[in-house]
C-alpha cells in the first residue's frame, strides 16, 4: 500500500491555482478555508492537522519551526510540517517539489 501524504494547506499558501494543481495531480488536500479554520492561531492549525493526520503546508517558517521545536521538547508528535521558506516559488515549482516528496515517501 502506498503511504500517501495528506495535506492541509495553511492560509498563506492557499493560492487557488496551487490547490487546483494539487487536485489535478490527485493529492489529498484540504485548505484551512474548507476546514472552517480561517483565522485560527498556528498552534491550533497544527493541532487540527495532527488530529486529522495531515501534514501542514505553509510559508510560515518562523512560527512552524518554533512549534515543531516545542512539540519535540514536550515529546509530542504531529503529522508533519512542510515549510516552504519563501513565497517566490512558482506554483509549478511547488507542485514539482511536492511530487518529488510524494515519490520519495512512497518508495
Amino acid at each position: 500500500m502506498v503511504n500517501r501524504i495528506c495535506l492541509y494547506i495553511d492560509e498563506d499558501a492557499s493560492r487557488n491555482s496551487f490547490i487546483v494543481g494539487l487536485r489535478k495531480l490527485n493529492f489529498d488536500v484540504v485548505t484551512t478555508a474548507e476546514a472552517g479554520n480561517l483565522g485560527l492561531a498556528d498552534s491550533e492549525q497544527l493541532i487540527w492537522s495532527t488530529k486529522h493526520h495531515r501534514a501542514i503546508y505553509t510559508f510560515n517558517v518562523k512560527d512552524y519551526c518554533r512549534l515543531h521545536k516545542i512539540y519535540m521538547s514536550e515529546g509530542k508528535q504531529h503529522s508533519g510540517i512542510i515549510v516552504v521558506p519563501t513565497q517566490r516559488y512558482s506554483v509549478g515549482d511547488q507542485l514539482r517539489g511536492l511530487q518529488k516528496l510524494m515519490a520519495f515517501k512512497s518508495s
